[in-house]
């Protein structure tokens, strides 16, 4: 599943943190791909946050953080882009 959710993540070229959820059917041994969720109930309380703050990182650290990497990653995307001429 993990393999599957980082394959999904990086499809759909995405950044940060997402969940990524399936639907496992054990009978017929298949697994199907329902959504990837980009802010997965992000909140003080959350599992994501609370698995930072254990490692030292506080919620408003990890907010700011991930602000920043958004920031670098529309910076980069933008000097990418080309303007058509006028």
């Amino acid at each position: 599943m993990r393999d599957y959710s980082a394959r999904a993540f990086k499809a759909v070229e995405a950044s940060g943190l997402a969940r990524v959820d399936f639907f496992v059917n054990t009978a017929t041994e298949t697994v199907t791909l329902i959504e990837i969720n980009t802010i997965p109930g992000f909140t003080s309380i959350s599992m994501y946050p609370k698995l930072w703050e254990a490692s030292g990182i506080r919620y408003g650290e990890l907010v700011g953080r991930l602000l920043e990497l958004a920031e670098d990653r529309f910076q980069r995307r933008r000097a990418l882009m080309v303007t058509p001429p006028e």
